[in-house]
């Protein structure tokens, strides 16, 4: 970290932010009770030796509330795409027909969304301790302005300095909770 406020302040967001974007892509391979593309999106597939997103290697889509239809843009990938599918820890079923992998997702359990819900919980916390080990560090950082030589920052200084990163924490605290509990609500409906 740098040496002036200003950085302190900008690092210190720049890596919250980051932990919200995390928790983002964190949620999106949370299953839902509908079927959703971003359910599979990002599956790696083992693609001539090296793993890709499924995304990249096909069409997919919705054709209907409960079923996802994957169609690969080359045939030969559809074993090792079923294979990535199955091997992956979301519980789905897929079924080869013809040049297409299609997906029946199956209603949720109550006990199974209560998992859910607890596995985003648990993203969120993590995420959470990420931006206060991220104020921990600012306020190092600010902490340690006061005995820099070659330049000056008051008590007043630092003080304000360490209530702007509080009121980050609070801003990235409020969006991680909201994700937690949108997703939540997103994992209950049935």
């Amino acid at each position: 970290m740098s040496t002036d406020p200003d950085t302190i302040l900008l690092e210190a967001e720049e890596a919250m932010s980051k932990a919200v974007e995390y928790l983002k892509s964190e949620m999106r391979g949370i299953r839902t009770g509908r079927a959703s593309t971003s359910l599979v999106d990002y599956i790696k597939v083992d693609y001539y030796g090296s793993p890709t997103d499924l995304k990249a290697l096909a069409a997919i889509s919705i054709p209907e509330p409960s079923q996802i239809l994957i169609k690969p843009f080359d045939a030969t990938s559809l074993g090792a795409i079923r294979t990535a599918i199955e091997s992956s820890d979301l519980g789905l079923n897929p079924n080869v027909e013809d040049k297409t992998i299609r997906i029946n997702v199956p209603t949720l359990s109550q006990d199974r969304r209560k998992t859910l819900v607890a596995q985003a919980k648990k993203h969120g916390e993590e995420q959470k301790i990420v931006v206060r080990n991220t104020r921990r560090d600012a306020n190092k950082h600010a902490d340690s302005l006061a005995k820099q030589a070659g330049t000056h920052h008051s008590e007043d200084d630092i003080k304000t300095l360490k209530e702007e990163i509080q009121d980050l924490v609070k801003k990235y605290e409020g969006q991680i909770q909201e994700l937690m509990d949108a997703k939540a609500k997103e994992v209950m409906e049935v």
